[in-house]
C-alpha cells in the first residue's frame, strides 16, 4: 500500500482532522497523482453530516501525475490532470457503451464514499495529498491553465453542462439560472458561451451586479411576485441549482410551452402539482455528473472560452473554515483547498 496524508472525518458532523491514509499499489492502468487543488462541495458537507462511520471527502480536483501503471499509454509523469466525481464504471452496460458512465447500471465508482470494483475497499476522496485513479477517469489539462480554478468544473462544471448540452442550448435559447452559488455561476457562463440569452434569479436584487459580470442579461428577484408573474411562459429551459428544499411550481411557471425545469441543486424528495407541468406540457427533470466524452468535452469548451470557476483558495488546514462557511454560504462562488500544506 501507499501512504499518504488527508483530511479525514470519523463520524457524523465530526471536524475533520489530519491523517494518514492507504491508497492502493498501482495497477497496471492506474495513475498515481499528487493533488494540488481540491473543490469543497455541497455534497461534501452533506456526506460528514450524515456520515456512519470515517469519510474522507473530496472529488473535484486537479494535480500531477507522478507515477504511472506499465499499461498506461495516455499521461507521462509531469502532466498536470484533472479528476471528478466518478473514477471507474462497469465498462460493459449501455450506459457505459454510449459514454454515460454516469448512468452506469452497476452504478458508477464515486471518488469517494464508494466501493472500489477490484478489491471491495472503500474509496477516500481528495482532501489528500495523493489519489490513485485508473487512466481512463483521469482528463488532461493544458499546461498553464489557473489549475484551483478549474477543479470545480470537475463536479459542479459537469452538473450544468451535461443538461444544457443535452436540451441544445444555443444561439437564441432563453434560460434561466435560479441560485448563484457553486453550480449556478458555471451554468451562468456556460450558457452565455453557449450564445444563450441569459437571466438569474436569486432571492437578493443586490446579485444584480454580479449576475451582469457573469455575462447574464437580467436578474429577475424570486420573490417580487409582480416580476415573477410577468416572465411566466418566458423560458426555454431553468436550471435550478438551489440546493434548499424548496417549491418547484414557481419555476415552472417561468418556463414556456414545451419548456425545461433541470433540478440539479436539492436531490431529495420533490413535491409538485401536476398542473404545473399541464399547462403548457412543461418537463421537469434532472441530472448529474456527465460520461467521459462529456467531460472531455466540456473541459475542451472552457479551454476555447477561458472558462473556470470562481474561487477562494485556502491552505487545507482550515478546510472544517471552509465547510462551516460553505454552510452559511458564505462563498462566491467554490472554495478550493490548496493541499500543498500536506507536505
Amino acid at each position: 500500500m501507499r501512504t499518504t496524508t488527508g483530511w479525514r472525518a470519523d463520524g457524523p458532523a465530526q471536524k475533520l482532522h489530519r491523517t494518514s491514509l492507504q491508497r492502493r499499489e498501482l495497477r497496471a492502468d492506474d495513475l498515481a497523482v499528487r493533488v494540488d487543488h481540491c473543490g469543497v462541495c455541497h455534497t461534501d458537507l452533506h456526506s460528514i453530516n450524515a456520515a456512519d462511520g470515517p469519510v474522507v471527502p473530496g472529488h473535484e480536483f486537479t494535480g500531477t501525475v507522478t507515477d504511472i501503471g506499465r499499461d498506461v499509454t495516455g499521461f507521462a509523469v509531469g502532466d498536470p490532470v484533472a479528476v471528478g466525481n466518478i473514477v471507474d464504471s462497469c465498462g460493459e452496460c449501455a450506459m457505459c457503451l454510449a459514454g454515460q458512465e454516469n448512468f452506469c447500471h452497476e452504478f458508477p465508482t464515486l471518488t469517494y464514499g464508494g466501493t472500489d470494483r477490484h478489491d471491495a475497499t472503500p474509496t477516500l476522496g481528495a482532501y489528500s495529498r495523493e489519489y490513485v485513479v485508473r487512466e481512463s477517469f483521469a482528463y488532461a489539462l493544458p499546461r498553464g491553465w489557473e489549475a484551483a480554478a478549474v477543479a470545480p468544473l470537475m463536479c459542479a462544471g459537469i452538473t450544468v453542462w451535461e443538461p444544457l448540452r443535452a436540451l441544445g442550448i444555443g444561439s437564441g435559447s432563453r434560460v434561466a439560472v435560479a441560485g448563484l452559488g457553486g453550480l449556478g455561476h458555471l451554468a451562468v457562463k456556460f450558457a452565455v458561451a453557449l450564445g444563450a440569452e441569459t437571466t438569474v434569479i436569486s432571492r437578493s436584487p443586490g446579485k444584480l451586479d454580479d449576475a451582469r459580470r457573469l455575462g447574464a442579461q437580467d436578474l429577475l428577484v424570486s420573490g417580487d411576485d409582480a416580476q415573477m408573474a410577468r416572465s411566466r411562459d418566458r423560458f426555454d429551459v431553468i436550471i435550478d441549482t438551489i440546493s434548499a428544499v424548496h417549491d418547484p411550481g414557481p419555476y415552472l411557471r417561468l418556463a414556456a410551452v414545451d419548456g425545461t425545469l433541470v433540478q440539479v441543486g436539492h436531490l431529495g424528495s420533490v413535491s409538485l402539482n401536476a398542473m404545473d407541468l399541464l399547462i403548457g406540457r412543461k418537463k421537469f427533470t434532472s441530472a448529474g455528473s456527465g460520461g467521459r466524452p462529456a467531460t472531455r468535452e466540456m473541459l475542451d469548451f472552457c479551454a476555447e472560452h477561458d472558462i473556470t470557476a470562481d474561487v477562494e483558495v485556502l491552505p487545507s488546514s482550515q478546510v472544517n473554515e471552509a465547510l462551516e462557511r460553505l454552510g452559511r454560504n458564505d462563498v462566491r462562488y467554490r472554495f478550493v483547498l490548496d493541499m500543498s500544506d500536506l507536505d
